[in-house]
Order: structure tokens, then C-alpha cells, then sequence
């Protein structure tokens, strides 16, 4: 072991020496074949990773540019890549390479094992993971690619987009016969990168990387993150767009998937847009389209493949009703569970139906079907309550990119047999086994998901721990801790002061002055402004916030107590109706609590939790991004958990460290209704 980590410390420092700081530029790409022989020799041999074995099809099967010849870092100058669908790159090495943390789970796919039990061998492999998922060093067998892509953004066809900061590394084949898909995101510049530096910073990685396991560990179709590893290396960022930059560490995300290819992969063929006068770069290629269509399909959906091997129109139809049907499945996920993206655009749809590209996305605190999770929403596009509609958008416009190897005639009709009836079928499906109703499915029971959402948002209910509490509702002939249960509930929605915050005004009283003015004066000038939607909300919230000043705490707490004694009369009824039917109602009861215990999570990462880790990273301290990390792998209620959201104990080994100060020093339990201060947090 002493001789792996005398290899591994000065295949570290040689890979550090390369790199003074942050900005060196990576050598010229070139051929596979030469730069594979190349690297063999140049690269510091891996160790635990040593078994990884890639097979790079992607590679072989879509057309890949060879960057064209110039100076010493011209593979990742910005430039219109056309004919292709991947560029060849090289990650810009990062200075003083440090794991933040691995996920296991998502290492395990690739039959990496587990970490050994001595902390010099752990602290080994630690540095190795450190010096080849940051991509200062490259595995034999990888190819570092950029993959092209276009996309519709907040609407609007933006042309090529493309991996600005992600890049491929190669597909590992496993022992169970699985294929991976690598992706380094934040590894430095590529041909998409724009005027953009091709880097992630700190911040932001460990939001992606935790995000990305709490939703596999939800049961919601995702992308996976095998490690987040930080450096020395700094950039610039302007957080909040108000013009107060800041040097923040610069960290890369190992990324893992089937395939990262989107629906903006096939809009690279796009003719010119109407509206925007953008076009894709591979426009007018259509051999290419046909291409990667063979390449999916054949690939992610053999089972298509094999159906119609012979009729490629029926073939592609199937494959887009898949799509469909997938989409529709994930959506319904994310509304269960109360997870809101943030960026919907075209080229964040994975076209396997993962969960892809964690940015400002957000879980629902308090209950609001208008919830924007991203600061730069401004239109509010991409609200919790118009996820599925706009997946469906998303879809139309896949089709629209499918043309003329799927008719437009053809995708239409899947597109509306398909997605509202499978998301309903899902989402109703899931809302039961959260509410419990395991004997019988009933029209009426989306009557009393709907009402129970909307006095959730009358209260502004905690989304998770309502629903996690209602499996300690009180049921049968004679139900006791009926008064307990409504005082615990009630506790679960937002308080005065809560209500104050979020209602706060969001313009300067003299802008919705004269905007009210302008739209009284001109209103054609002001419809062209855009700003109407924003000023209707604003007038909104004024009306609410000036409401509230006139009610009192008991106030409150009696309006919110009549609105759920009204619900939960109807959702005793249903429950016996439920009972009712099953044959033993001792046998009922355990199901009703096994369903509702593995549907409704008493764990989320919500946004204030994730500051916390951020905050202690960013001081040195990565003890509460694994803490987190570990408690989102089991984020339902363990068998004879109490339920008790409010007051819930600390799970094993979160106790603060001593000394511990700022967000992580102020940090509640992980399941408590969020702190008034997360009220203030803003993700853009």
C-alpha cells in the first residue's frame, strides 16, 4: 500500500506541475488511435481504477471533428462544429486536485468495490479518485469528447449549445454486462464553451452531485454522480448578477449515465428558425439524423430495434412513443416527490427519460404550484406546476427535430394518444400509494388529491412532511390522537412571519408605480415590454401581503385547523372505504403503513440543507456534504421509525462538529420544516 501511495503522490505532483493555476489550455487534440498510444505512455497508471474498461461506441458510431490545426490549445476554441455530434477535447488539469466525496452506490455500478477499511488505503484511493475524476490524469482507454447539441431555451431556439463545461470520457463496460457512460463536468474549455471558461464551480458541483443521488435514492429516473472533487484553482462569478463577483473554487463532477444524448442532440439539424434566426449546424444533414437514430434506437431500445427492424418509420414511431411514455413516467416523479428542475429547456431532456443537468433546481418547502426553484425565471416558464406541461412541449419539439425520418402526422398522434393519459395513470397511481389507498382505485380519488394540494396551499403546508405525517392519521371505528394529530399537522404550516417573507414585494414601489401608469397610458407599448405577467403577480402579492398584516397568529392557526378538519373528514371516508374493502383489516392497516412508509420521504434535500454543506466545504470542511450524502440514501422512514417531522433526532453522526459556525453551525434537524433564513436563499 506504501508503494501505491508514493504512485499515486508523484503521478499528483507531476499532474500539478503541469498546471500552474487555473487557465492553462489543453495540448492539441488529435486522432484516436495516436493519442490513445500516446497517452498509454504519458498518463500515471491507475490503480483501484485500474479494472475500468471502456468501449467508447459513441465515438464509433456518430461522427466525431477532429479539432482544426492550430497554436497549443485550439481544440477548444469557440466555434460552429458542423457534420458532427462530438469533438475531441482535452480536460484542463486543475491545481491541488481534493475529493470532496464519493457516492458508492454510484461507483458500484461501474464494479468499483467497496472502500477498504485501513485510512491509508482509503486516503489512497482518495487521492487517486482526486487526481483521475478531476481530469488532471486520464484513464487508459478514455477519449475525451465535447457532444454537440442545439436547444430550445425559456422558448426560444437558441442554435448550437453543446458541452461547455461537461465532457465524455468513454463508456465502461462492466462484468454484468452494463454499459456506463463517463462525463467530467467543469473539466475546462471545449468548442461550446462560448465566452465561457468550460469550468464548475464548488458551489454549484456539490448541489449537482447531491442532487443527483437523492433523486436515484427517491426512485425518480436519474443521471448519477460518482464524486465531486475541488482544487486550488479559483474563477470568477457573478452569483446573483448584481455585479458583485467573487473568486470561487473551481470542482469537477463525475458524472454517470446510459448516455447523456438529449433531445437537443437531434436539433443540431434544425433549418433556420423563424423567430430567432438561429440554426442547427449540422442543418440539412439528414444522413446524420439517420445516423443516430440507428445509434439510439439500436443501442438504449433494442427492443424497438429488433420489432421493426425492417420498417424504420415504424421503428422511430415507437421509439418517440417510448420517449413519451418515459417523459411522462419522470414528470409524474418529480410532482410526487415535489422536486422542481428549474431549467426545462430542449437540451436538458435526456432522451432515455433521466432526470438530467441539476442547476438551480429546488424540492418544495412550502406548498406553492407556482414555486419558481430558479431565480432567472423571471416569466416563470419553468414553475412546479407547468412541469408537465412544458416536458410536453419539450416533446412536440423532439418530434419537430425527428423530421422527415418520423412524420409530423405520425409523432402528433403518439404525442397526444401517449403523454397526458400515461402522466395522469403515474401520477394518480403514485398519489394513492402516498395517501395510502392500496385496496381499490377510485375516479374520485383525483378529486381528493387535487383538494388535498390545495389546502396544502391554502396553509402553505410543508410539501414532505405533510404527506410523511399523514401515515400517522388516525384511522378505524374509534380513531384516538385526533386533536394530536390536527396539532401536528397544522405545526407543519407556514407561520405568520413565513408568510410575511415570502409574499414580500419584489419591485420598488415606484417601477410597479409606473409600470401601472404605462399600461393605463400605452397599452400596446407595455403588452411589447413583457412585463405583464410580472406585474400581475406583483399586484398579487402586494394584495397578500397586505392581508396578512391584518391577521393575527390565532387567526391564522383557526382558518388553517377548519381548512384541514374539512379535508381530513373526507380523507377519513376514503380510508374506510379502502378498509372496507380488504378482508382483514389488520392486514390493510400493514400495507396501508408499508406504501405510505416507501412513498413518502421523510428526507429531501431541500436548498437550505445543501448551503449548509456548501458553506462548510467552502471552509475546508467536506465532513457535512458526506453527512448529507449519506443520509439522502435512505431517505424514506426506516420500519418502527417514529413519525415525527418537527422534532426529529439527528441521524447517526450528525452531530456538529465542535467549533462549527455559520449555516452549518445554525443547522436544524434534516427533517425539520426549513428556517426562516432559508426564506432568503436565492439559486440562479
Amino acid at each position: 500500500m506504501a508503494s501505491l501511495r508514493a504512485a499515486l503522490g508523484s503521478s499528483l505532483a507531476a499532474a500539478r506541475a503541469v498546471s500552474p493555476g487555473f487557465g492553462g489550455r489543453p495540448p492539441p487534440a488529435t486522432c484516436s488511435a495516436s493519442a490513445a498510444a500516446r497517452g498509454a505512455t504519458m498518463e500515471p497508471a491507475p490503480r483501484w481504477l485500474a479494472g475500468l474498461r471502456f468501449d467508447n461506441r459513441a465515438l464509433r458510431a456518430l461522427p466525431v471533428e477532429t479539432p482544426p490545426p492550430g497554436p497549443e490549445g485550439g481544440a477548444s476554441t469557440p466555434r460552429p462544429v458542423p457534420g458532427a455530434c462530438f469533438s475531441r477535447v482535452r480536460p484542463a488539469p486543475l491545481r491541488q486536485p481534493r475529493l470532496v466525496a464519493l457516492s458508492e452506490p454510484a461507483l458500484a455500478l461501474l464494479g468499483l468495490g467497496a472502500p477498504p477499511p485501513g485510512a491509508a488505503d482509503r486516503e489512497a484511493r482518495e487521492a487517486e479518485a482526486a487526481l483521475f475524476f478531476s481530469g488532471n490524469a486520464l484513464l487508459p482507454g478514455a477519449e475525451p469528447a465535447a457532444h454537440c447539441y442545439c436547444g430550445h431555451q425559456f422558448g426560444q431556439f437558441a442554435g448550437q449549445l453543446g458541452d461547455g463545461a461537461a465532457m465524455y470520457l468513454g463508456e465502461v463496460c462492466t462484468a454484468a454486462g452494463e454499459r456506463w457512460e463517463l462525463q467530467l463536468k467543469g473539466a475546462g474549455p471545449t468548442p461550446f464553451s462560448r465566452q465561457a471558461d468550460g469550468r464548475k464551480v464548488l458551489r454549484s458541483s456539490i448541489r449537482e452531485f447531491l442532487c443527483s443521488e437523492a433523486m436515484f435514492h427517491l426512485g425518480v429516473p436519474t443521471t448519477r454522480a460518482g464524486a465531486c472533487v475541488t482544487s486550488q484553482s479559483t474563477v470568477v462569478r457573478d452569483v446573483f448578477y448584481d455585479g458583485n463577483p467573487k473568486h470561487e473554487p473551481c470542482a469537477v463532477v463525475l458524472r454517470v449515465a446510459p448516455t447523456f444524448l438529449r433531445f437537443g442532440s437531434f436539433e443540431i439539424f434544425k433549418p433556420t428558425d423563424e423567430h430567432t434566426g438561429r440554426a442547427g449546424p449540422s442543418m440539412g444533414r439528414n444522413d446524420i439524423r439517420v445516423q443516430m437514430l440507428d445509434y439510439v434506437i439500436s443501442t438504449f431500445y433494442p427492443e424497438i430495434q429488433a420489432a421493426h427492424a425492417g420498417d424504420s418509420v415504424r421503428r422511430n414511431a415507437a421509439f418517440f412513443r417510448e420517449v413519451t411514455r418515459r417523459t411522462a413516467r419522470m414528470v409524474a416523479e418529480w410532482q410526487c416527490v415535489g422536486f422542481c428542475h428549474g431549467v426545462l429547456n430542449t437540451d436538458n431532456m435526456s432522451v432515455v427519460g433521466l432526470t438530467i443537468d441539476y442547476g438551480p433546481f429546488g424540492f418544495l418547502d412550502r406548498y406553492d404550484p407556482d414555486h419558481v426553484c430558479n431565480a432567472s425565471d423571471h416569466a416563470g416558464r419553468y414553475t412546479y406546476g407547468k412541469q408537465p406541461e412544458v416536458c410536453k412541449w419539450n416533446l412536440q419539439k423532439l418530434a419537430e427535430a425527428l423530421e422527415p425520418e418520423l412524420p409530423p402526422e405520425l409523432a402528433g398522434a403518439v404525442l397526444a394518444e401517449e403523454y397526458d393519459a400515461e402522466f395522469h395513470r403515474h401520477y394518480l397511481c403514485k398519489m394513492r400509494g402516498k395517501l395510502g389507498l392500496v385496496q381499490t382505485a377510485r375516479e374520485e380519488d383525483a378529486a381528493l388529491v387535487a383538494k388535498l394540494l390545495e389546502t396544502m396551499h391554502l396553509t402553505g403546508a410543508d410539501f414532505t412532511n405533510t404527506f410523511y405525517l399523514l401515515s400517522s392519521f388516525p384511522v378505524g371505528p374509534e380513531p384516538l390522537g385526533q386533536a394530536e394529530f390536527l396539532a401536528t399537522l397544522t405545526a407543519q404550516c407556514a407561520s405568520l412571519e413565513e408568510l410575511r417573507l415570502a409574499f414580500r414585494p419584489q419591485m420598488d414601489p415606484r417601477q410597479l408605480s409606473m409600470m401601472l401608469m404605462l399600461a393605463q397610458s400605452n397599452p400596446q407599448l407595455f403588452a411589447l415590454i413583457g412585463t405583464q405577467a410580472n406585474v400581475t403577480k406583483e399586484l398579487e402579492r402586494v394584495e397578500q401581503l397586505s392581508r396578512l398584516e391584518q391577521l393575527s397568529p390565532a387567526e391564522l392557526l383557526s382558518r388553517n385547523r377548519g381548512h384541514w378538519t374539512d379535508w381530513l373528514q373526507e380523507y377519513r371516508v376514503r380510508l374506510e372505504e379502502d378498509r372496507e374493502g380488504a378482508g382483514d383489516a389488520a392486514a390493510w392497516q400493514t400495507e396501508r403503513m408499508r406504501v405510505m412508509h416507501a412513498s413518502n420521504p421523510k428526507y429531501v434535500l431541500r436548498n437550505y440543507i445543501a448551503q449548509n454543506a456548501i458553506e462548510a466545504a467552502e471552509n475546508g470542511d467536506f465532513s457535512e456534504v458526506r453527512r448529507v450524502l449519506k443520509l439522502l440514501e435512505t431517505p424514506y422512514r426506516s420500519k418502527g421509525e417514529a413519525a415525527e417531522p418537527e422534532g426529529a433526532a439527528e441521524p447517526e453522526g450528525a452531530a456538529e462538529p465542535e467549533g462549527a459556525s455559520g449555516a452549518a453551525g445554525r443547522r436544524g434537524s434534516y427533517s425539520s420544516k426549513p428556517p426562516l433564513w432559508a426564506v432568503e436563499l436565492c439559486v440562479t
